[in-house]
């Protein structure tokens, strides 16, 4: 019987010759991150050492990556206290993977790991965020921990007691219709098998669909695994990976042997042909409360958000600054734009699309997450409706119970910005004045 990607390397990292899904292993790790919730990590960290007479020395410094991004600059006391404790700790461990408040290497943790070279295929990466699930586009096993488990990983290298998941195959089959993007895709998918659909699994992507979209979409795909309750999304590497790590990470891969044997056992096969997929929303207050984006058209909106671990890449800034290219975003609406990373932000700037989105009225704010968790920036006020290419949208995620958020693509989100109201970018321009962004 063949083995998933996923079981081949939680094999290798465990040194074992085969795994099989429902087996308990203790994998070996090969990047270990965390962002501002690494002081509560650090707290659980020295515990463990406490009474023992030991130095607390974490097991390799090297593979150990803190990024600064939930809440930059620092919004509160406790916050910056934080942060502080950070930094000593960071200069005491030797830890060199650390990207604090800087613009010149700043950004969300998701996007600085990937544009950084800090993942590879067929590597174990753990973080202490849920979201940590975007790293499987460049072919890792990659998954959230708690902070506890983090302290025991900074010790020991190894994540204990890992059971060996059950893996879904997903086939994405079929040609991307204009202006259509990898979050129409997730969130389709979601839409279908819900968000509890592949709770403890995970999501493999095959088809000439994934085969034909960059590692951005990539990205934005395995982010929103855990959507649907994934412990783990991943991409099959192939040549787009090779040409994402040389030319984007500065990583000299000449070759990937990474691949699922074709009597692998899945727990489940799903098909998706996404030739005539429509936008997609996401209706509050669930993930998986998605419909046709025509049944959103026409909705009120009072802010827009462009930006997130999902959709704060080039490519997504590129689309939304081709729709708003001289045109002006209605009175009604807040845009904010939060480039995933300060690389992406001067790339955006040297291309002219930072400049596009402030003519047309947006505000373009420092990378980082923003109001994504609803405890910085741009938090909904009592009533109002957000738009956003974000990852979640339940009750008080962006920050107020007593607001609505709905989930686009960064197409939908600009489009609508224009108008005040939620609408498709499709029926506001012409194919000719647009190039299709994937």
């Amino acid at each position: 019987m063949g083995s998933t990607i996923v079981e081949k390397i939680l094999a290798k990292a465990a040194g074992r010759s085969v795994v099989s899904p429902g087996e308990v292993v203790e994998p070996r790790v090969d990047l270990a991150m965390s962002h501002e919730n690494s002081a509560l990590v650090i707290n659980q960290f020295q515990e463990i050492f406490k009474g023992t007479g030991l130095e607390a020395r974490v097991w390799d410094a090297s593979k150990i990556a803190i990024i600064f991004d939930h809440r930059v600059p620092a919004e509160s006391a406790k916050t910056a206290t934080n942060q502080k404790k950070v930094r000593t700790f960071v200069q005491e461990q030797g830890i060199q993977k650390f990207h604090d408040i800087r613009g010149d290497e700043g950004g969300i943790c998701h996007q600085i790991l990937a544009e950084s070279g800090y993942v590879l295929p067929g590597s174990v990466v753990v973080g202490t965020d849920s979201h940590t699930t975007t790293h499987g586009a460049l072919g890792a096993f990659a998954f959230g921990v708690g902070a506890t488990e983090m302290a025991s990983i900074w010790a020991l290298g190894r994540v204990l007691n890992v059971e060996v998941p059950a893996t879904i195959k997903v086939n994405i089959h079929g040609n991307m219709p204009w202006l259509v993007s990898a979050k129409d895709i997730i969130l389709a998918l979601i839409g279908k098998i819900s968000a509890q659909g592949a709770n403890f699994k995970v999501l493999e992507f095959h088809g000439d669909g994934i085969e034909n979209l960059s590692t951005s979409g990539r990205l934005t795909l395995c982010n929103m695994a855990v959507e649907a309750g994934a412990t783990s999304g991943i991409v099959p590497p192939d040549q787009e990976t090779l040409r994402y790590l040389h030319n984007e990470a500065g990583v000299a891969i000449s070759d990937i042997d990474l691949y699922a044997d074709d009597d692998a056992q899945y727990d489940q096969i799903v098909d998706l042909n996404i030739s005539e997929l429509e936008p997609q929303v996401a209706f509050p207050h669930t993930v998986d409360n998605v419909r046709p984006l025509q049944e959103a058209v026409g909705l009120p909106i009072d802010q827009v958000m462009i930006g997130s671990c999902t959709n704060g890449r080039l490519e997504d800034i590129e689309i939304a600054a081709q729709i708003l290219r001289g045109r002006s975003i209605s009175r009604n609406v807040r845009m904010l734009v939060f480039p995933a990373s300060f690389r992406v932000y001067r790339k955006a700037l040297e291309a002219g699309y930072i400049k596009d989105l402030i003519d047309a009225g947006a505000v373009v704010m420092n990378p980082g997450c923003g109001p994504c968790l609803g405890v910085h920036e741009g938090v909904l006020g009592d009533g109002e409706r957000g738009l956003s290419t974000t990852n979640r949208n339940f009750k008080g995620r962006m920050g107020n119970p007593n607001a609505e958020v709905f989930l686009c693509s960064p197409a939908v989100a600009a489009a609508s910005a224009l108008t005040g109201k939620i609408s498709d970018p499709r029926q506001i321009i012409t194919e000719n004045s647009v190039n299709n962004p994937l």
